[in-house]
Formats: structure tokens, sequence, C-alpha cells
């Protein structure tokens, strides 16, 4: 029986996609198809499909929004997991609130409804375009807060579908980075841990970070978030600004004139097209000021 049949038959065929264009799937809009391309909403279906990867010697790939990811333009081998666990509970705890969640879960989708129950301490990081799986595994941040801040617990599974529960101090959360992004771990479910908030200050305080990110980040363009990390004693698009890249392109891919940081998908670009203009920019910027930039995002 061929690797697509068992899958099919063990989480259903609505569920799967055959040569599936990852454009449709990453924010910056590029990158060519994925073989078998699934979608999976619930924990028994996920390590089903890790079941039949590992019997099939498939190479897997897993998937959050697409959100910090560039996807080759002649696409993927093997599955591309798309994970689409949902689900959004709130328990209260003396002063604190404990959230519970799907990885599946968009950021923006959290903030609303925390924003709703009046529940503070997330404000900082609606505004990210991810899910929360995607958010824990690089331990993003914004406004000056990261997800380390308020993690609490993380539900996860390897690749051989073996389950994990892990502590905040397990987790080695730093900049950008955490063990989930080192191992094989697949986050299924996180925990987080919030306070009881005024409803009113929190939309405005939603309100005032959606302004400043219109403001400053290119977001009319399709883009990953910030393509390059900042230094350990430098801010990386000043040095791009410095180089006088702002506006610089290279087919359909430019530095956004709105912020160095951030490369965008201004005119139907390849990914090939951004991978050159990452290049072009690393060895402009090494040139001019001796400092190797490294890549926020990740490249398939």
């Amino acid at each position: 029986m061929k690797v697509n049949e068992k899958i099919e038959n063990s989480i259903g065929q609505e569920n799967i996609l055959y040569n599936e264009n990852m454009s449709k799937h990453t924010t910056f809009k590029t990158g060519g198809p994925a073989e078998i391309f699934v979608k999976v909403d619930n924990i028994k279906k996920l390590k089903e499909v890790l079941q039949i990867a590992k019997e099939q010697k498939e190479e897997i790939h897993i998937l959050g929004n697409g959100s910090n990811l560039l996807v080759q333009d002649n696409g993927i081998k093997g599955i591309v997991i798309k994970i689409d666990i949902k689900g959004i509970n709130t328990k209260e705890n003396k002063e604190k609130i404990t959230v519970t969640l799907g990885a599946g879960e968009k950021l923006a989708l959290i903030g609303q409804k925390l924003m709703q129950e009046g529940i503070s301490g997330f404000e900082e990081l609606a505004g990210i375009p991810g899910t929360i799986g995607g958010a824990v595994r690089m331990n993003a941040g914004a406004h000056g807060k990261e997800i380390k801040d308020i993690i609490k617990k993380v539900k996860a599974v390897d690749y051989d579908g073996k389950k994990y529960e892990l502590e905040k101090e397990e987790m080695q959360l730093e900049y950008r980075n955490s063990i989930f992004a080192k191992e094989k771990y697949i986050i299924y479910e996180v925990e987080i841990e919030l306070e009881k908030g005024n409803k009113e200050e929190i939309k405005n305080k939603m309100e005032e970070y959606a302004k400043w990110r219109k403001e400053h980040q290119p977001l009319e363009y399709p883009n990953a978030g910030s393509t390059f990390k900042r230094g350990d004693d430098f801010i990386t698009a000043k040095l791009i600004d410095d180089c006088e890249l702002k506006g610089y392109k290279i087919g359909g891919a430019q530095i956004s004139t709105k912020h160095a940081g951030f490369v965008v998908n201004a005119e139907q670009a390849t990914t090939e097209d951004i991978l050159k203009l990452i290049k072009y920019t690393k060895e402009q910027v090494y040139k001019k000021f001796n400092k190797k930039i490294e890549l926020e995002i990740e490249i398939w």
C-alpha cells in the first residue's frame, strides 16, 4: 500500500492534498509544491501520520502558519504536516489565569479572545502573524515581551510519536530559539499564565501596538516578519539601512522602504529572488561593517 493510501485510510481523504503549492501556506506567498500536504486537528491524527511516515521512511516537515518560513521554488519531498489543533481554555487560580491552547491557534485570535474575557499579559504578542506553537518554537517576541515571559508548560511529541510534557525551565528558551527548534519535538498544546485585567485598557494597548506595526512594518506586502536576527552588539536593520539598501530589489524581492530588517515580496517574487536578495544583503553588510548577520526565518 502506498503512503498516500495509508494516510487517507488513517485520517481521511479530506485532510490531504497532493502537490499542494506552498505559496498558499506561507506569508511570503512563494514556494513550490509539497508532495503530500496533511492537515491534523488532534494528537491522535498527528501520531498516526508520524507512524506512517516512519514506516515508509518519508521525510516530514511541520507547519504552523508559515509566517517565519521560506520554501524553495522546486517544492518539498515527503510529507508536510500542518498543525491545526485548536482550543482556548481559561482557568482562574487566585491572582493568575492559566490559559491552555491548541498549538494551531493563531496569536491574533488568542489576543482577541483574551481581550474579550479581560485577561491581560498577551497584548504585545497578539500582533505576531503566527500560531502559538510556532511562537513557542522560536520564542517569538514583540514590544519588549517574549513567549518565555508567559509560558508555563508545553505538551509535545517526538517524530516517533512519543509524548512529552516540558516545564518552562526545560524549554531552553532564548532569543528566537528553544529546544523545540533544536530537537525534533512537535508542539501540540501550550499552557501560558496571565492575569486579570481591564478589558478597555487591554483593547487600547492592542490598538496602540497594531498602529505601531502598521506605521513601522511593511504589512502591505507579503513577508515573513523580521528577516534577520538582531546582533549581539548591533541592530541589523540599522546596518542594512547604513548600506543604503532600503528599497533595493532583485527580481520581485525588495528590502522594505519602511523597515530595512524586512525583505518583502513586492512584485510576484520567487523564493530564488528572495534568497538572492538575502545573500546580497549579507555580503554588503559584511563588506562594510565586517559583521555577519543571521537569518531569523527558516528555509525549507
